[in-house]
C-alpha cells in the first residue's frame, strides 16, 4: 500500500471510523487533493458525499457545497456533525437562517472552525456573501446534485447555470461536480457551463444490483398499492406521486386502510417536514408518501421497497428515485404504476413553455414511454441510457421482464427494412416519422419530403405502428442505430447498421408490452362486475327486514340495496371494517351494524370463505372536506344556495353530497331551510310518505305518489331530513 493511500485510510478511520472506501472514492478524493477539477458520477448509495466531505477535513481552510435543497443541507449538516466533536465543524448559509445566525456562522468560518459551509445557489448570489467568501481560505467548490445545472437534467435550476461566473468572483480553487444521474449530454452540459472540459472524470457502474424492476398497468391502484405494502409488513417505502394533491390523497387513503403513512411534499410547512422525514428515519412510521422534494441526500439504507403511484418525467427521475431502495446491498423492489393517460397529462403541463424546453420534455417522456413499455431486460434498457452496455443474462431474473419474459420472433428482415428506411429517407426523421413511412401514414411532415415516393413506403402496412416502435427500441438499445440528442431523437446510422446492411444476421425480436387498452380495462374492473355472494345477500336483506321492523323504520332506512351488496362482496366482520362499506359511515355503523357484522362473521366461518385482503375506503378522501364544510354550514344555518356558491357547486350537486352524508349515517340539520320552502303540514305529509307508505327511498316513486304537488328538489331535501331523523 502506498504513503498516499495509506495516509487516506487513516483519514477516513479517523474523521468518519470507516476501515475501507467504496468503489473509487480514494482516487475521486486524491485527484481533488491534488488540486485538480473533478467530475464524478456515481449512482444513488455510491457513497459521493464522501467525496468531498473528507477532502475537506483534510485540506485548509472551508469547502463550499452547493446544494439544491434545504432539507438536504440540513439533514448532511447533522450527520458530519454526528461524527464530529463540535457543531461548528459544519454550517449552512441559507435564507432559513436568522441575522444572528448568519453573524455566527461568518465568525465560525473566519477562525477556521468551519469544514464545510453549505449553500443555496440563490445564496451564492448575494453580494454581501460574495464579499464575504473573498476574504477566507475556500479549499474546494463542491456542486452537489450537479445535473440541475443542465436543461436535460430531471430537476433543472437556472440558477446553476451562473455557479462559474461566482466562482471566479470568488476566487480560483478546485472544483468537484457530482450527480447519481447523468446521461452523455447532460454530462457535456454540466462541463461546458462550469469551464470543467479538462477536468478528471470517474464514472461508476449504474448497476444496482440488489434492485428488483417492476412496471404494471395502472388498474385500481390504490387497492393495488394497499395490497402491495400489507404483503411487506414491517418494511420501510417511499410512495412517490407527481401531485400535492395526490400525495395527500393516497397517505389517507393508506392510514384509513391501517397503514402508518406520513404525506411529504413542498406544500407542508417546514416544521411539518422535518417531522415526518424524522418519524420515516426514526422507524415511527412505515411509509412515506411524497412528490420528488422527498428523498434528495436522505441517507435510510434499509428503504425496501419505492411505489411509483405515477409514472416519472423522465428515467433520471425513475432511477434517482429507485436508487432510494435498497442502499445497504439488501432487498430493494421497485414497482412503477403505469398508463398512458399520465404521459398525456405531462404532455399538457409543458404547453405554453419555450419551444426547446418542450421539446426537451418531450424527448425524455419519450424514453420513459419506451421503459415502461418495453418487454426487453429493464435492467439492460436504463443501464443502455446511461451509457453503459449490459448482457442482460447477469440481470438475474431481478425485473419483470427478464422473470416473466415473452415471446421471441425472427426479426432480421424487420430490421433490414428498418435501416433501409433511414438510409433512404437519409437520416432526417425521428422514430414516429420512419415508423409512418414503413405503415404508409401520410403526414404533414412526410409530405414536405415527398417520403410516398421512397421505395420501403407502406412496405409493412399488415404490422400495427407499436410493433415497430419495439423494433427501433431494441435495435437501438443493441447499438446498431442511435438517436441523436442535439436533433431531439433524429434516427442515425452508424458502423454496426451499415454492416448489417451488406451483411444481414439473425435478430430477435420481443414484442412490447401493450397498455392502450388500460383505460377500458380500469373502467370495466370499477363496473359492478364483481359478482356479490347471493345467498349473504339474501340473508342481509331478511336481516335488515327484521331489524327495521323491530325499529319501526322502513328497511332502506338501514342500509341501501348498494351497501348491502358490497357487504356480500368485501365480507367485513367488524364495524370498523363495515365502516369502508360504500354508503356506510361510522355513526350508521355503530348504530346498525353489530347484527349484520356478526352474521356476516359467522357466515364466513361456517362456509370457510377467502375475504379480500383490501378494503380501500371510497371516495372518503376527496370527499371529507367537503363534508366536514357541508355539515359546518348547515349548523351555521348558511342558506343552502350560498354553500351551493362557495363550493361551485350546483343545488342539485350540493344535495347529492348531503345525500351521501345522511346515507353514511352522519345527520345533516337543514330544517332552518326546510321551514322556508314548506308548511308544517306539508313536512308531515311528506314524512309520513317515508316511513308508513314507502317501500323504497326512490324518487321517482314519490314524485308518482304526491303528482306533481312537489319539484323533485324539494322530495329530496325532505328525504333528507327523513334520514337524519330516523337513520341517524
Amino acid at each position: 500500500m502506498s504513503e498516499t493511500n495509506q495516509t487516506l485510510l487513516l483519514s477516513l478511520k479517523k474523521y468518519f471510523g470507516f476501515s475501507k472506501f467504496k468503489g473509487n472514492q480514494d482516487e475521486v478524493i486524491q485527484c481533488l487533493l491534488d488540486g485538480h477539477d473533478t467530475f464524478v458520477i456515481k449512482p444513488t448509495g455510491g457513497g459521493k458525499s464522501l467525496c468531498y466531505q473528507l477532502p475537506a477535513f483534510m485540506s485548509e481552510g472551508t469547502a463550499i457545497i452547493v446544494s439544491p435543497l434545504i432539507a438536504l443541507m440540513k439533514n448532511q449538516v447533522d450527520a458530519i456533525r454526528g461524527f464530529a466533536t463540535h457543531d461548528n465543524v459544519a454550517h449552512v448559509l441559507n435564507s432559513s437562517l436568522s441575522k444572528r445566525e448568519i453573524v455566527q456562522v461568518k465568525e465560525d468560518i473566519t477562525n477556521g472552525h468551519t469544514k464545510l459551509l453549505y449553500v443555496a445557489p440563490e445564496s451564492l448570489t448575494k453580494d454581501e456573501n460574495i464579499e464575504f467568501l473573498k476574504t477566507v481560505k475556500i479549499s474546494f467548490f463542491a456542486i452537489d446534485e450537479a445535473h440541475c445545472i443542465s436543461e436535460w437534467g430531471h430537476d433543472f435550476r437556472p440558477e446553476y447555470r451562473n455557479l462559474r461566473s461566482i466562482f471566479q468572483r470568488i476566487g480560483k480553487t478546485p472544483i468537484i461536480a457530482l450527480t447519481a444521474t447523468a446521461t452523455e449530454k447532460v454530462q457535456e452540459d454540466i462541463q461546458k457551463n462550469l469551464g470543467m472540459e479538462n477536468s478528471k472524470f470517474f464514472k461508476s457502474s449504474f448497476n444496482r444490483e440488489n434492485l428488483f424492476y417492476d412496471v404494471r398497468p395502472k388498474i385500481n391502484v390504490n387497492k393495488e398499492i394497499i395490497r402491495f405494502v400489507k404483503q411487506h409488513p414491517g418494511k420501510s417505502g417511499i410512495v412517490y406521486c407527481l401531485s400535492r394533491k395526490k400525495v395527500e390523497e393516497v397517505a389517507q387513503t393508506l392510514q384509513v386502510n391501517g397503514i402508518n403513512a406520513l404525506p411529504y411534499h413542498a406544500g407542508l410547512d417546514a416544521n411539518t417536514r422535518s417531522k415526518h422525514q424524522d418519524a420515516f428515519l426514526m422507524e415511527n412510521c412505515e411509509v412515506i408518501v411524497a412528490t420528488i422534494a422527498f428523498g434528495m441526500g436522505i441517507d435510510k439504507p434499509d428503504v425496501r421497497f419505492v411505489v411509483h403511484h405515477d409514472i416519472p418525467k423522465s428515467l433520471e427521475s425513475y432511477y434517482q428515485e429507485t436508487g432510494r431502495a435498497g442502499r445497504d446491498g439488501g432487498e430493494g423492489i421497485c414497482v412503477a404504476f403505469y398508463s398512458y393517460k399520465d404521459i398525456e397529462k405531462l404532455e399538457k403541463f409543458m404547453q405554453g413553455k419555450p419551444v426547446a424546453e418542450q421539446e426537451v420534455g418531450r424527448q425524455l417522456l419519450l424514453e420513459t414511454v419506451s421503459f415502461a413499455e418495453t418487454s426487453m431486460c429493464r435492467r439492460k434498457y436504463i443501464l443502455h441510457y446511461f451509457g453503459e452496455t449490459f448482457n442482460s443474462d447477469r440481470c438475474n431474473k431481478l425485473c419483470d421482464n427478464c422473470k416473466t419474459p415473452r415471446n421471441k420472433v425472427e426479426g432480421k428482415e424487420d430490421v433490414l427494412l428498418l435501416i433501409s428506411a433511414i438510409k433512404e429517407s437519409r437520416e432526417k426523421f425521428k422514430a414516429k416519422e420512419i415508423v409512418n413511412i414503413l405503415i404508409g401514414e401520410m403526414t404533414a411532415m412526410l409530405n414536405d419530403y415527398n417520403s410516398n415516393t421512397l421505395s420501403v413506403f407502406g412496405k409493412s402496412k399488415d404490422k400495427e405502428a407499436s410493433y415497430w416502435h419495439a423494433v427501433i427500441r431494441q435495435v437501438v438499445v443493441s447499438g446498431m442505430l442511435f438517436k441523436d440528442v442535439e436533433t431531439y431523437g433524429i434516427l442515425k446510422l452508424n458502423d454496426m447498421s451499415r454492416a448489417f446492411l451488406e451483411k444481414p444476421t439473425s435478430f430477435m425480436i420481443t414484442e412490447d408490452h401493450d397498455y392502450t387498452n388500460i383505460d377500458l380495462v380500469e373502467a370495466q374492473s370499477n363496473q359492478k362486475s364483481s359478482v356479490f355472494d347471493a345467498t349473504l345477500l339474501a340473508m342481509l336483506k331478511e336481516l335488515r327486514k327484521k331489524v327495521a321492523h323491530s325499529q319501526k323504520v322502513p328497511p332502506f332506512v338501514l342500509f341501501q340495496d348498494p351497501s348491502l351488496e358490497d357487504m356480500a362482496l368485501q365480507y367485513p366482520i367488524s364495524i370498523e371494517e363495515l365502516t369502508h362499506i360504500n354508503g356506510v359511515g361510522s355513526g350508521k355503523a355503530s348504530k346498525f351494524g353489530k347484527e349484520f357484522v356478526d352474521l356476516i362473521k359467522i357466515y364466513v366461518e361456517e362456509n370457510n370463505i377467502e375475504r379480500p385482503q383490501d378494503l380501500v375506503v371510497k371516495s372518503i378522501v376527496n370527499k371529507s372536506g367537503l363534508k366536514v364544510y357541508i355539515i359546518q354550514s348547515t349548523d351555521r344555518k348558511l342558506p343552502l344556495e350560498d354553500i351551493a356558491s362557495a363550493k361551485g357547486l350546483t343545488m342539485s350537486k350540493l344535495v347529492t353530497e348531503m345525500e351521501n352524508i345522511v346515507y353514511s349515517g352522519t345527520k345533516v340539520n337543514i330544517n332552518y331551510y326546510l321551514d322556508e320552502v314548506f308548511d308544517e303540514d306539508q313536512q308531515l305529509e311528506i314524512l309520513d310518505y317515508f316511513k308508513e307508505d314507502a317501500e323504497t327511498d326512490g324518487i321517482e316513486e314519490a314524485l308518482k305518489e304526491f303528482d306533481g304537488d312537489f319539484e323533485e328538489e324539494e322530495l329530496r331535501l325532505m328525504r333528507i331530513k327523513f334520514m337524519s331523523d330516523f337513520a341517524n
